[in-house]
């Protein structure tokens, strides 16, 4: 009887997923400056040597824990964009919340300083899923309003975000704030 060749494979990816995602949550707690391997090995139940078997600094950890979080956000944008049968604001919404509104507070601004002090550290990731998310956006709202309508109003839904989750220290008062722009813009 022969091993499938897969379930290695897949049992290192899920392994893998686990550990960045306990990453981004310990990121997200210490931020980056105070995280440490060690804390992070802890939190991912798995010993420093074999975290650093899988990546090689605490940088390429970082970049690779957000780089799964985008792609698993722009994944379920994709899907809350494409649902049926339910209003366009409402949609506009929660694709808003799952792309800025859960990481409003202290993860955006350490983020944000070390994305600044270090502007090659996450790579092509902090271009492409920005721009993949605006042409998610865009596409939904072209579907009710002209193309040309449907991409200045994206772009101001996008600024509008930005603004409101440097002013607002919850997602509560994120989302309460968003949905007002929403309604406004789609009127």
């Amino acid at each position: 009887m022969t091993a499938d060749p897969t379930s290695a494979t897949t049992g290192d990816q899920d392994r893998r997923a686990a550990v960045l995602e306990s990453a981004l949550t310990t990121f997200a707690r210490f931020g980056y400056r105070k995280t440490s391997m060690e804390e992070i090995a802890r939190a991912a139940d798995i010993s420093r040597p074999g975290l650093y078997f899988l990546f090689a600094s605490k940088e390429s950890l970082f970049r690779a824990a957000v780089t799964q979080a985008l792609e698993q956000d722009i994944a379920a944008i994709e899907q809350i964009l494409a649902a049926p049968g339910r209003p366009l604001s409402r949609r506009i919404v929660e694709a808003f919340d799952r792309w800025a509104g859960r990481y409003v507070g202290p993860l955006t601004r350490d983020v944000a300083v070390l994305i600044e002090d270090n502007p090659t550290l996450l790579g092509a990731v902090v271009e492409t899923t920005p721009r993949r998310f605006e042409e998610l956006v865009t596409a939904a709202i072209a579907a009710d309003s002209p193309p040309e309508s449907a991409t200045r109003i994206t772009q101001t839904l996008i600024s509008t975000s930005i603004g409101i989750k440097h002013q607002t220290d919850t997602r509560a008062a994120y989302l309460e704030r968003l949905e007002i722009a929403v309604e406004l813009l789609l009127l």
